[in-house]
């Protein structure tokens, strides 16, 4: 079977500092894969090659079996590839469900000739967006909070927004960037539970940066781990834990 996500070689250096070397990665279709490694291990850097967000120097990203190498951004987000951020990206002045009603592309309301010409069209879309983001908003745990500013909300309550957005249009594949970061315990358990149910009802792909050991350990097989900007070994996460080179790399030498 052909992963969904497949990384080749891929190299990036920052002036003469080698950030990725020669790493390769593969993310299967319906997985929950988890990317850890010490601070410095090239993990975000390698999120953002593969989003979209930073060229790479050389090597190959394939989606699906398709090339994407230094495709942008934008573009992956209309082949069902997108990422979340450890700083959540709110429109903080507009409403939790608005912002939801942002995401679908090709909205007929932003064209000003539509608005004109075809008012019922734009507003019967913008009715079928406006249900599809209540069922969202409802699907995890924030129809409380819809009509409350983006900026007010909590950490944790941004953070499930964000997961939220990636259900409004067609996702694939998520990359989670410590969704765990700022969140407390109560809210953690909701978004650890909606990404399970993405997961295990929709189908979706997951590939997540974590500190939180707990938190892969419950979501993530397998778990890749990253260090010096190549793949140290990759296994279920009870292998990676008892792995005495993982333990060093995190811990240092004697460690084990």
């Amino acid at each position: 079977m052909t992963p969904i996500i497949d990384v080749r070689h891929v190299n990036k250096a920052f002036g003469g500092l080698h950030v990725i070397n020669d790493c390769s990665i593969q993310v299967e279709q319906g997985s929950v894969t988890g990317l850890i490694g010490p601070n410095g291990a090239g993990k975000s850097t390698l999120f953002n090659i593969i989003a979209g967000s930073l060229p790479l120097d050389s090597g190959q990203v394939l989606l699906d079996g398709e090339d994407i190498t230094n495709r942008p951004a934008n573009e992956l987000f209309h082949k069902g590839l997108l990422r979340t951020f450890q700083i959540a990206h709110e429109f903080s002045n507009l409403t939790a469900l608005e912002n939801l009603m942002m995401v679908p592309p090709n909205q007929a309301g932003e064209s000003l000739k539509s608005v004109w010409l075809a008012p019922h069209r734009v507003r019967e879309q913008e009715s079928e967006i406006k249900q599809r983001a209540l069922e969202v908003i409802e699907f995890i745990g924030l129809n409380h909070v819809r009509n409350e500013l983006a900026g007010n909300l909590s950490g944790g309550q941004k953070k499930l927004l964000e997961l939220g957005r990636t259900m409004m249009t067609d996702a694939r594949v998520v990359l989670l960037d410590e969704i765990a970061a700022g969140v407390n315990r109560t809210l953690l358990g909701d978004l650890v539970g909606n990404i399970e149910r993405l997961n295990r009802e929709l189908g979706y792909t997951f590939l997540v940066i974590e500190h939180d050991m707990d938190m892969i350990a419950r979501l993530c097989d397998p778990v890749i781990v990253l260090a010096q900007g190549s793949v140290m070994v990759e296994g279920s996460i009870e292998e990676i834990q008892n792995n005495p080179e993982v333990i060093e790399a995190y811990f240092g030498a004697g460690a084990a």
